[in-house]
């Protein structure tokens, strides 16, 4: 093959992998049985690290996730880019924005929302009316939501987060890795954390999975030991800016 084609085929791979495909949102349906939940729809949306001159795809998620009429909206983490602040869009400014989601809306932290300032991150969303669990629960309805801390930048004590709790009961965790230590009568979990891989080519193992699971739990719905768990491929991107093979996605669950 002529070299300037090769050069030519690398540079639109990237042009695509930088500048297309990290704008791609995509909605992701997925369908769980549920009696007690039956007619609910919640949309999950983790891992939106927000740069600083990201307010318009800030905006076009909120627009997105108020799109699909959800009862309830259930938040991963990592709302802010990078270990320092400077990478990122001020957490007030992005809890300003995520605050105009048309319901109840619940989320947790993530490690870099830890890094950050975790104190501060959970204040502004907070302000906004986005409930923030750190190894706690919550009622709405008859659902209770379950959320643990951020097993990088701090302490997941699952037993603290299921206390006083009974089915049906989702739990939200940022990183998969706690899903064989949740009890098996979890209706369902949701995790980010992993982005699916970020860079998936066909026949190669993704290339960013931080997990001691390795490609274990990098993307999908999960099933083992009668527990299910939902692994989102996220919203933003980390470490590399750039995705492949693998669009930013919200994910709404409908139950049956």
């Amino acid at each position: 093959m002529n070299l300037n084609y090769i050069v030519v085929f690398i540079l639109l791979l990237l042009f695509w992998a930088v500048l297309i495909e990290p704008n791609i949102l995509t909605v992701k349906h997925l369908a769980i049985k549920c009696d007690e939940l039956k007619g609910k729809r919640i949309v999950f949306a983790t891992d939106l690290h927000i740069k600083p001159y990201e307010r318009i795809r800030l905006r076009k998620l909120v627009k997105k996730i108020n799109a699909q009429n959800p009862d309830i909206v259930l938040l991963g983490g990592d709302y802010v880019n990078g270990h320092r602040k400077g990478r990122s869009m001020l957490i007030q400014d992005i809890a300003r924005e995520l605050g105009k989601i048309n319901a109840p809306t619940v989320g947790i932290v993530g490690n870099h929302d830890g890094w950050q300032g975790k104190e501060e991150v959970v204040q502004a969303l907070e302000n906004n009316n986005i409930t923030v669990l750190v190894n706690e629960n919550i009622k709405l309805e008859n659902l209770y939501i379950a959320g643990l801390d951020d097993i990088q930048t701090g302490h997941a004590n699952i037993e603290k987060a299921l206390q006083n709790t009974r089915s049906p009961r989702i739990v939200l965790t940022h990183s998969p890795d706690t899903f064989p230590d949740l009890p098996e009568d979890i209706t369902l979990v949701l995790a980010g954390h992993l982005h699916g891989g970020q860079i998936v080519f066909p026949f190669i193992k993704p290339l960013i999975v931080p997990s001691i699971y390795g490609n274990r739990y990098a993307y999908g719905l999960i099933e083992e030991n009668h527990k299910k768990m939902f692994v989102s491929r996220g919203l933003g991107t980390s470490i590399l800016a750039m995705r492949f093979n693998c669009p930013p996605q919200i994910v709404v669950i409908d139950f049956l």
